[in-house]
């Protein structure tokens, strides 16, 4: 009898670790706790770090004319400078080969959609410090539920 019949399906993307890691921002503590954890991995495995914010779109806040576009950029513009004075820190210290995403929707589909457009190994995000993921679950455990790639949730 062939072994190789039996072997169950492998979950393994990569060959020799993760080749690209996901990681979710969006200035909260806990956020920057992912990224700073993402990171080690990704040095560690000579991975490609992939730091990702969604934009939120608040239509409420639209429809009463809140400059909400105005302000995510803003949240986008900082988060940018923040990472960028981090990796200049840093350089030649630690040499991680990364980019910044942004787009405007919900964390969960927004995560979902550059973990798949980038072929993510691994997902990274900050535990919720929200009161609202009671209703609509937290994004962690939504991408974990998923089940389409490896999802650290750093606390």
């Amino acid at each position: 009898m062939d072994d190789s019949q039996h072997t169950p399906a492998s979950f393994e993307r990569g060959t020799d670790g993760p080749k690209v890691i996901v990681v979710g921002i969006d200035g909260s503590e806990s956020s920057w706790r992912a990224a700073a954890y993402a990171a080690g991995l990704a040095r560690r495995q000579g991975s490609k770090l992939v730091l990702v914010y969604v934009q939120p779109v608040m239509a409420a806040g639209a429809a009463m004319g809140a400059p909400v576009g105005d302000a995510t950029n803003e949240v986008a513009d900082e988060l940018m400078a923040e990472i960028r004075e981090a990796t200049d820190r840093l350089q030649g210290i630690y040499d991680v080969r990364w980019e910044f995403h942004t787009l405007r929707g919900d964390p969960y589909n927004g995560m979902v959609q550059m973990a798949d457009e980038l072929t993510a190994d691994a997902v990274v995000v900050g535990a919720s410090e929200s009161a609202g993921h009671r209703i609509m679950g937290s994004v962690a455990v939504r991408l974990v539920k998923a089940g389409r790639w490896p999802v650290t949730v750093v606390p």
